[in-house]
């Protein structure tokens, strides 16, 4: 029946390959999206630090800094490393940082207070960092514009 006029059925091999192109699109895509939002995800408390000349702190290496701080509206945040926390009252602060001290060697903390915090504000802070068993507690403060070196 083949001469009749019809054409010969030809039955097509199934293609094996899988087109990527629409994945590496949306790859691409994903990217960007990744790029321009990555900044936009740092955390961290607005605080507008005292400026004074002081000599810097000698930071251990192998531990991650307990940072307390306290901005112009007198809430507490408690930052470790790169995590930062939700603000939290003075008691619930004390607890947490007694938990970490009890596991750490080192019982230093450093405390970052904004300028126009009051003064009793952060002395509280200090005193109940000391009974939640910190041995040293420093203070961050800016370098005064006049003074910074470029260089």
């Amino acid at each position: 029946m083949k001469g009749m006029g019809m054409m010969p059925v030809t039955r097509r091999k199934p293609m094996a390959e899988i087109n990527v192109v629409p994945y590496i699109d949306v790859m691409l895509v994903l990217l960007v999206i990744f790029m321009v939002t990555a900044p936009m995800m740092t955390q961290g408390v607005k605080v507008d630090l005292p400026e004074t000349s002081s000599d810097p702190i000698q930071a251990q290496k192998e531990v991650e800094s307990i940072i307390i701080s306290v901005d112009a509206n007198g809430a507490y945040f408690m930052e470790i490393g790169d995590r930062g926390s939700d603000p939290m009252a003075l008691s619930e602060l004390r607890e947490q940082v007694a938990k970490i001290l009890s596991q750490r060697s080192s019982k230093d903390v450093l405390v970052r207070g904004d300028q126009h915090v009051e003064y009793g504000t952060v002395v509280r802070l200090m005193s109940e960092l000391q009974a939640a068993g910190a041995s040293s507690v420093g203070l961050i403060t800016d370098v005064p514009t006049g003074d910074r070196q470029d260089g």
